[in-house]
């Protein structure tokens, strides 16, 4: 990251030499790299609107891009240093396993054949989401049990295409799948005519439908939600620390959102008399440290890249999804952080 002023600099040499002072010692192989490097390497799917896409400028924006920074923030104290990493999704596991990437923020589902048989686990859960169907709105499908015999457009590899059979299989009705690897080529396909839907997660169907602009009305999400995807963040296994690390960003952006903590606010709070407040803030105790991070990993997070909610409206509620399930388990969701204490 280049600077402006020369106190920017200093300051950042400053981050620099805490983080590595930090880490010197750290028995985590992918912290000891992503410290050497000073950089976090983070998978991602590179061409999804909402979880993964570059913006005009070049910069990775979504969902996904913003969690991978959010590591970056609480090992390196600067969300800015991760390189992205676009992979596909034949081939995120591999590059995980063999190190080319430090971890996956990939739009990738928690599964226990993934978990089991990968030498992988998800060290969190960021989106709750599910296969969707999308069609043209001039078909007149209005359901995906009127589909049957359709040629549904699904990318191999993927959790969407057992998914997929699973349901036709359990409604007893036939599909033809036209399997495209390269998601370019898979929505011309769907939009040429070639198959009759597009499935994949909802978030990014509607992701997809969102990017078409005033042609948005063409196309139809049904109402079918045929799977659990539970979204995360992957690790190799065998390294806890790291592991603690990503799974305790999660968990520091669900806490800032319960306590109203936001990134334009966050520093009214340094004057709070509330227990976990001020250990969130480390301004006491030593919860970076537990992790061997700094104290104010939780801080540096929020500040620089926003709480849960936050990252949440400026990727996905933007888009027109509704956050629902995805809402804070006091808001009848699903995110719920254990106490920093």
């Amino acid at each position: 990251m280049q600077f402006r002023f020369a106190g920017a600099l200093i300051a950042g040499a400053v981050l620099s030499l805490s983080a590595t002072a930090a880490f010197a010692q750290s028995g985590s192989p992918t912290i000891d790299a992503i410290v050497k490097r000073g950089q976090l390497v983070c998978g991602v799917a590179g061409n999804t609107a909402g979880l993964s896409l570059p913006d005009s400028q070049g910069v990775m924006r979504g969902l996904d891009a913003d969690h991978c920074r959010t590591v970056a923030a609480a090992i390196l104290g600067d969300a800015n240093k991760v390189k992205f990493a676009p992979v596909t999704t034949q081939a995120r596991f591999t590059a995980l396993q063999a190190g080319e990437v430090d971890m996956l923020y990939r739009s990738t589902t928690w599964t226990l054949g993934r978990e089991g048989l990968l030498g992988t686990e998800f060290a969190s859960i960021t989106f709750y989401d599910g296969t969707g169907f999308l069609v043209k709105k001039a078909g007149g499908v209005k359901s995906a049990k009127e589909m049957d015999g359709a040629t549904i457009c699904v990318q191999p590899g993927s959790t969407t295409e057992l998914a997929i059979a699973d349901y036709y299989r359990v409604n007893n009705m036939k599909f033809t799948p036209i399997l495209i690897q390269d998601l370019s080529e898979l929505q011309g396909a769907f939009e040429s005519g070639r198959c009759d839907a597009y499935s994949t997660d909802a978030s990014a169907l509607a992701g997809y439908r969102f990017a078409k602009g005033d042609k948005a009305n063409d196309y139809v999400l049904l109402p079918e939600i045929i799977s659990k995807e539970p979204l995360g963040g992957m690790v190799r296994k065998g390294d806890d620390k790291f592991f603690d690390i990503v799974r305790w960003t999660y968990f520091a952006g669900l806490i800032a959102e319960e306590h109203g903590i936001t990134s334009k606010n966050i520093d009214s709070f340094t004057t709070s008399t509330d227990p976990e407040v001020r250990r969130f803030m480390g301004l006491e105790g030593d919860m970076g440290k537990a992790l061997g991070v700094d104290n104010k990993f939780a801080y540096n997070i929020v500040k620089q890249v926003g709480n849960f909610g936050e990252i949440w409206d400026r990727n996905i509620t933007s888009m027109g999804v509704p956050r629902g399930i995805n809402n804070l388990w006091n808001k009848g969701g699903l995110h719920y952080a254990p106490p920093m204490r």
